[in-house]
Order: C-alpha cells, then structure tokens, then sequence
C-alpha cells in the first residue's frame, strides 16, 4: 500500500508489554521510574559537558552526542508502553506507527555508530597516545557524529518506504508496545520476499560495519595493551575502555539477539523482553555506567553539586 493512500490506511492496535486486557500499574510505576531515571541521567550528562570545562575531550564530546541520542531512543518508545500497562490495546494510526518506526530505527542505527566512533577514540587514546591530538581532532569529531546522524536517517528512511509500501488489513493488532519492523512484515498480507530480502542485506551491512570496527579497534587495544610490561599499565589502559566496552556488549548483544536469528525461532514474548533491554535499559544505564566508571565525570558532578550549594 502507498503512502498517499492516507484516506483508507490501516489501524494498528498495540497489545503492549503483556498479553491480555488486564492493567499493570506496578509495572507502569516501574518503568515510569525507570524512565525518569533515563530523562535525569542523560539530560545530566549533556548539561555537564557542555557546561564543565575539564569535559572538553572529544570523548566526552562523543558522550554528550550518546546521551541525547539516549534520551530520544526512549521517548519514541516508552510513553506507549506506559499507556499499554495502564490501558492495554492502544489503537495507533497508520502515520503514528511508522513515524515511530522511522525514528526508532534512525536512533538505534546512530547510537550504534556513535559506539564505534566512540571505540575509535579509545583505540586511539590507547593505541598512539602521543598522536592522539593530532588524529582526534574537533573537526574530525564533529564529521564522525554528522556522519552518524546522517547515515542512520537515510537508512531508516529506506526501511521505512519500504515496509510501509506493504498492504495491511484494516485493523492489525501488535504484539508488541511499538511499532517493530519484524512485528509490521509479520502483519503484512502482500509478498514481503523482496522487503525482507533488501531489509536484512542492508540491515546487516549497518548493523555489523560499527561492529567490525567496534571489533578492530579493540583487538587493537588488545594487542596494545598486552605488550605492556607492567600490570599497573594494563590497568589503567583497560579503564579508560570498561566503560564503553559494558555499553558496547550490552547494546549489540541485545539487538543481534532480535533482528539476526532464524524466523523459525521468532517468538513475540522474548523479542519483547528483549527490546526492552536494548530500548529501555542500556540507554538508562549508559550515563550512570560512564559516572560510576569515571572520575572526570565524578569531579565534575562534586564541582556542580559543590557550585548549588554555595549558590544555596
């Protein structure tokens, strides 16, 4: 069905999180919390590097950038799950669904591109130290992040067109709380071979490039720091990593696990499970894992507590 076909365009009824009509107000206050958390945590973290002067590296530059990309990833998302807990069979329009469909995959796709420039820095901080300033430069950071952002949108708009061109009965009801590409090719009633075909060639490509160099630049690191001969050095050249190697882990995990594996294994349960991880969670524990982690991130936050309580 074309897009244009706006006038007879199909409903979609979101099932939500849980299966059946029942409402969840413990599981509604839960992640609400958890929400808030996300909101509180990321919003921090952007206010802190665009504000402390001792932030000014480019891999806090890199951070500020994931943490708005962060907050975003589950404001597309979140606010219909808290609706579904609360009022199960949420009815969404045809544009509404694939509006989220599109910026959902365009945040998912740039968070995983920022990870790799972001794995970039790191090898280079700890690869070729005495070269880092030179090779990580403002102007190169802000390239990799436009290249991200624009990248990302491009694909998603491929997706999207593509799905959306699909016929759909009237009325389709998803398992799921958003709008998922497997979940909306699962729905359809025309030939989705094509769709799916030119979907997981190009899906691959965006999912595994940030990852193989995700990969190469920590075999590198790897390399590195094994040919150090003192075990104090090993260790500080593995934390200025620990950080971003968890959220690495956390992130593709999670989304290897729902979109790469055999239509055979599909099972709306666990990709709901899992979405959640990769759409609720990680972002939500990203900024914290980066403070606890870090003691950059830790003066900063004493030095603006310590700033509202002269101000007090």
């Amino acid at each position: 069905m074309a897009l244009v076909n706006l006038t007879s365009a199909p409903e979609f009824i979101l099932l939500g999180l849980m299966d059946g009509a029942d409402a969840h107000p413990l599981l509604f206050l839960l992640f609400l919390s958890v929400y808030l958390l996300n909101a509180l945590g990321n919003l921090s973290m952007v206010a802190l590097v665009r504000t402390d002067s001792a932030l000014r590296s480019p891999m806090y530059y890199f951070l500020g950038h994931l943490s708005i990309v962060d907050v975003s990833f589950t404001t597309v998302t979140v606010p219909r799950l808290l609706a579904g807990l609360l009022h199960p069979g949420q009815v969404v329009s045809f544009q509404a669904c694939f509006s989220q469909m599109f910026f959902f995959v365009a945040l998912g796709i740039t968070e995983s591109y920022l990870l790799a420039a972001m794995s970039y820095d790191r090898a280079v901080a700890v690869c070729r130290p005495l070269h880092y300033g030179a090779q990580v430069t403002p102007r190169r950071c802000r390239a990799l992040v436009a290249a991200s952002w624009a990248v990302a949108h491009l694909h998603s708009l491929l997706h999207t067109l593509l799905i959306s061109a699909l016929a759909y009965p009237p009325t389709a009801a998803v398992r799921h709380f958003f709008c998922d590409m497997t979940v909306m090719l699962s729905l359809a009633t025309s030939d989705t071979s094509a769709a799916q075909t030119a979907i997981f060639s190009e899906g691959l490509a965006v999912v595994l490039t940030p990852l193989l160099l995700v990969s190469l630049s920590y075999w590198r690191i790897l390399v590195t720091v094994l040919g150090v001969r003192s075990a104090g050095g090993r260790r500080r050249a593995f934390s200025t990593c620990g950080a971003h190697l968890v959220v690495v882990l956390l992130f593709f995990g999670s989304v290897l696990s729902v979109y790469f594996r055999p239509s055979s294994a599909y099972s709306a349960r666990y990709d709901r499970l899992a979405s959640i991880v990769y759409a609720v969670v990680t972002p939500t524990l990203n900024p914290y894992i980066y403070s606890l982690r870090n003691k950059e991130v830790k003066g900063a936050l004493k030095r603006g507590f310590g700033w509202k309580t002269q101000e007090a």
